[in-house]
């Protein structure tokens, strides 16, 4: 699908056909759309590959004069009450005239430019419109890693109460999205530097002071990420030796018990014997021999907090 929108006296409006200085927005377009983009604008077939791969990595591309700028951007999965933080590829195609965004579906960043929430963003000034587009992704990371640690923190309590393979798998699947943010990161960290050498697109002096609030919020992330990450594995590993900890303490309850019950088993064999020369040899003796010494090893376990 292709939408078509343009700054128009500080506001983003929506255009019923492409115009220079216009934004393009795919989403998951169509074989002839593509075909007809890059006839269009000239552009590698190359870059729509690249865009529309969900495992292709953060990274610039230059060829003659289009570029493309593809960065990961944190994508929020929801199935029922559960909820997973993955990423996806976000592509961006710089052409003489238009900027060119790819995405295999639609996402909350974009979706606040194309309903105008984002103040202050000119289509026709490519560069700084995706530098918008990048504070704003940095952002989101930020946003949803704070929503990762509240998830954490509740699933950790609920572990307090009652260890359940449903919490156990929760924190499993929080620790896998810290890893895909943190790798994401990293990769748009790198990409973000390669933009500042003004190598890549074409950077004016007005650019440098966003460029740099872009990558400080996406070394912020970073950090967050990594930290959130330790903390994870760390709870992760302390869960493990308390899961461990109790089935050892269950498992030594359970032995001992089965040290007391096998007492009047083995007292009540010898006297079921037929075997002359038993001591006592009455009903009365092995039931209170088994019961003394019932009672005697249970004073002997208890005093060694077998119990």
């Amino acid at each position: 699908m292709l939408s078509y929108y343009k700054t128009v006296d500080g506001q983003m409006m929506p255009l019923a056909a492409c115009e220079p200085g216009c934004w393009i927005h795919c989403v998951a377009p169509t074989d002839e759309e593509i075909s007809g983009l890059i006839r269009d604008f000239q552009i590698e077939p190359d870059f729509f590959r690249s865009a529309l791969d969900e495992e292709e990595s953060s990274h610039i591309d230059k060829e003659d004069e289009s570029t493309l700028i593809v960065l990961d951007i944190p994508v929020v999965e929801k199935n029922g009450k559960h909820v997973t933080y993955t990423t996806m590829p976000l592509g961006f195609i710089i052409t003489e005239k238009n900027v060119i965004t790819v995405s295999l579906r639609e996402n909350p960043v974009l979706t606040e430019f194309q309903e105008g929430l984002v103040k202050g963003v000119q289509t026709n000034l490519k560069t700084r419109f995706i530098l918008h587009v990048m504070l704003r992704i940095a952002t989101r990371y930020l946003q949803y890693l704070k929503q990762i640690d509240k998830m954490s923190d509740q699933v950790e309590k609920l572990l307090r109460k009652s260890m359940k393979n449903a919490e156990l798998i929760q924190l499993l699947d929080i620790e896998k999205s810290l890893v895909y943010f943190s790798s994401s990161l990293k990769a748009n960290e790198i990409t973000t530097e390669k933009i500042m050498r003004g190598r890549a697109i074409k950077l004016y002096e007005e650019d440098q002071e966003l460029l740099e609030d872009v990558l400080i919020e996406i070394k912020q992330a970073i950090e967050m990420s990594n930290i959130h990450l330790n903390i994870l594995s760390g709870t992760m590993d302390a869960f493990a030796s308390v899961i461990s900890n109790n089935l050892n303490i269950v498992m030594k309850v359970l032995a001992s018990i089965t040290l007391l019950i096998s007492i009047p088993t083995v007292i009540s064999s010898f006297y079921g014997m037929n075997v002359d020369g038993m001591p006592v040899p009455q009903f009365w003796f092995p039931v209170a021999l088994a019961a003394v010494c019932m009672l005697g090893a249970f004073f002997i376990l208890r005093k060694k907090d077998m119990f």
